[in-house]
């Protein structure tokens, strides 16, 4: 809803400031759901009548102004009324409106107090977390998924150049992150020139795991939007980079072309496609719940459930067994997701490797990446999540990732 060309029609008849308005509102009430409910039914005598969604809807929208953004109370409750009094749906409740907000306003300080220590996520996410990472890792992750993520750009060179030159620093990883922007990407210096692009620290990693491929012949499946697909093209490879859908296709051609990169691209789905010559390095980065993204993309937590992990988690493994077909012998395959659930990552490897004699995992080392070492796991995968990567005097956190490489006997 909130795509520049094919989104909202009223946001896109917006400005951008108000576009950037509306995007805060709305990403920040989904990062703060579950608090921002508890506090409106302790603000409500009885609960709102079944029907009155869009009163809800217009509640959750002011406590979110009043609560975690910089809006005045009086001016997100006059707004929140005056709304209520154009709607049909709502004019008869305006007077409760106004009374609920304003008492919000004045016992700010304690409903705040009293979710503090409330996960910020849907429960059965949460849930999941405890199962997989324990309580404490739970919470903080949970937490740093609730805070806005810092803009990371990959560069083609002089990374510390291009920090210096944005106002930004240098990641351990090799990434540029910049200091609190959050502005319009395109107005930055280098944009225009396709000296860089947009992509989180964790989603730069993968690409990287495949080495030196100067030269070599490297497929970058399920390739869109083309980060990394750049960072292949940029080290030197050979690039052939496929992905089934023509709207995603057409905007990887659009990056590419921005970024003066050239590769071939191959509009197919991944389980039909067998190219002449098998590869020396492919790059799988699969479909998935991309619940490692929530930071940059809270929606996610609310449109996933688990029977949505379950069902990529199948698709992934099915993608992985045709992708091992297409490397050459001695070759290297590296398997990645944004999704940071183990069955839609290490337990899909562990599967696909029990039967599957030919390929082996090729250990990663932590002394490789320094400021990560607690992502490199006792098999020698990688599994990142929003916790991780804190900073002195810069924004941690990154995209929660998994990756490991299998090389072909």
């Amino acid at each position: 809803m909130l795509d520049a060309e094919h989104g909202n029609p009223a946001y896109r008849a917006l400005g951008e400031a108000d576009r950037g308005l509306v995007r805060a509102i709305l990403q920040t009430a989904l990062r703060h759901l579950p608090r921002i409910e508890v506090i409106l039914a302790s603000l409500l005598d009885s609960p709102l009548p079944d029907g009155a969604r869009s009163l809800h809807h217009l509640l959750v929208v002011a406590v979110t102004q009043m609560l975690y953004l910089d809006v005045p109370d009086h001016s997100a409750v006059d707004l929140a009324v005056e709304q209520a009094i154009r709607d049909p749906r709502n004019k008869r409740f305006a007077k409760l409106a106004n009374a609920v907000l304003r008492r919000l306003g004045r016992e700010k300080a304690t409903q705040l107090a009293s979710v503090a220590s409330l996960p910020s996520t849907p429960k059965w996410f949460f849930d999941r977390l405890v199962a997989v990472y324990g309580a404490d890792a739970a919470a903080r992750i949970a937490d740093a998924q609730s805070r806005p993520a810092p803009i990371d750009l990959t560069v083609k060179s002089n990374p510390q150049g291009w920090a210096e030159r944005l106002n930004g620093c240098v990641l351990p990883t090799g990434s540029i992150r910049l200091a609190g922007f959050r502005g319009g990407i395109p107005t930055l210096e280098g944009f225009s020139d396709g000296e860089w692009w947009v992509q989180d620290a964790a989603a730069a990693l993968p690409a990287r795991l495949l080495g030196n491929i100067a030269g070599q012949r490297v497929a970058d499946l399920c390739a869109a939007p083309g980060g990394k697909t750049a960072q292949l093209i940029q080290g030197g490879a050979i690039v052939t980079a496929v992905e089934q859908s023509e709207n995603r296709i057409r905007r990887l051609k659009e990056n590419l072309a921005r970024l003066h990169l050239e590769c071939e691209c191959v509009n197919a789905n991944l389980l039909d496609f067998r190219p002449a010559e098998l590869f020396d390095g492919i790059l799988l980065d699969a479909p998935c719940s991309s619940t490692g993204t929530a930071r940059r993309h809270p929606d996610v937590l609310w449109t996933k459930g688990p029977e949505d992990v379950a069902k990529l988690a199948g698709l992934q493994e099915r993608l992985l067994r045709h992708a091992l077909t297409l490397v050459r012998p001695g070759g290297l395959l590296v398997f990645s997701n944004c999704s940071l659930d183990p069955s839609e990552g290490e337990e899909v490897v562990a599967r696909v490797l029990a039967d599957t004699p030919d390929y082996q995992r090729e250990r990663i080392s932590a002394a490789d990446w320094p400021g990560l070492e607690e992502a490199v796991t006792p098999l020698g995968e990688l599994r990142t999540t929003p916790a991780m990567l804190r900073l002195e005097g810069a924004e941690g956190g990154l995209d929660g990732f998994y990756a490991c490489i299998l090389r072909r006997d």
